[in-house]
C-alpha cells in the first residue's frame, strides 16, 4: 500500500540558485571530484530510458517534496506528498484538498518541481513540469486507499478531494550504476588506493 497523503503546507527559505532550485535544468559542468573519477559517471537520458529511470526512482521514494511558486521570484512553498500513481509516460498523480495552498498556487501558476530521495545515499531526482487540478471521480477511485480516509474523513466521496496531475518535462537524477553494496565496496577501495571510486551516475532527464 502506498504511503498516506500528506496535506500540510510549510515554507522553506531557499535561494533560487544552483541546479536543484531553478526552474530550468542547465547543462552541468563537471567539478573537480567528478573530473577525477576514472569511471564514466554522467549519462543524460531521453525518451523511454528517461521515463524508465523516472518510474524507478518515484517507486523507490513513494513520496516527494511538492514545490509550488517556483518561478514567481517569491519565497517558494513546499510540502511532502505521496505519489499515488506513476503512468508509463511519467505522469504523476496525487490527491489533495481543494482548499490547500498548493491548489491555490497551481491555479495561478502551474509550474511545479518535485524532489525525490529514494535512499540515504542514492536514488535522488528532481523533476520540473506542470500540474493541473480536477475532481475526476474515476481517478479518485483508482488512487484511493483506506488510509486516505484519515485526511478525507467522509471517505472516497468527500467533496474536498481533488486530483492533481503532474506532467514532467525535464529533470535530473543522481544514482548508482550497480546498487549501494557495490558502491560501498568501491568507496572502500577508493579510500585505500586514494582514487575517487563511488559507482555514481548522474544526468539530465528529457522526458
Amino acid at each position: 500500500m502506498k504511503s498516506p497523503v500528506y496535506t500540510g503546507d510549510f515554507h522553506l527559505q531557499l535561494l533560487h540558485t544552483g541546479m536543484v532550485f531553478t526552474p530550468f535544468i542547465k547543462k552541468q559542468t563537471m567539478d573537480s571530484i567528478n573530473r577525477q573519477q576514472p569511471e564514466k559517471n554522467h549519462e543524460d537520458l531521453r525518451g523511454h530510458p528517461a521515463i524508465d529511470k523516472l518510474k524507478t526512482l518515484t517507486e523507490k521514494s513513494e513520496s516527494c517534496f511538492f514545490c509550488t511558486r517556483i518561478i514567481t521570484g517569491q519565497q517558494f512553498s513546499t510540502r511532502p506528498m505521496a505519489v499515488l500513481k506513476t503512468d508509463d509516460d511519467g505522469t504523476c498523480w496525487f490527491l489533495s484538498p481543494k482548499d490547500s495552498d498548493k491548489n491555490l498556487h497551481i491555479a495561478t501558476d502551474p509550474a511545479v518541481q518535485l524532489l525525490f530521495k529514494g535512499s540515504d545515499h542514492s536514488d535522488f531526482m528532481t523533476l520540473y513540469g506542470e500540474a493541473s487540478i480536477s475532481d475526476d471521480k474515476e481517478m479518485i477511485k483508482e488512487l484511493w486507499n483506506p488510509l486516505i480516509k484519515t485526511w478525507f474523513t467522509e471517505g472516497i466521496d468527500d467533496p474536498r478531494i481533488s486530483v492533481i496531475r503532474f506532467i514532467p518535462s525535464e529533470g535530473y537524477y543522481w544514482d548508482t550504476k550497480h546498487g549501494q553494496i557495490v558502491a560501498f565496496a568501491k568507496q572502500i577501495v577508493g579510500a585505500i588506493t586514494g582514487k575517487t571510486l563511488d559507482d555514481s551516475i548522474e544526468g539530465k532527464l528529457n522526458v
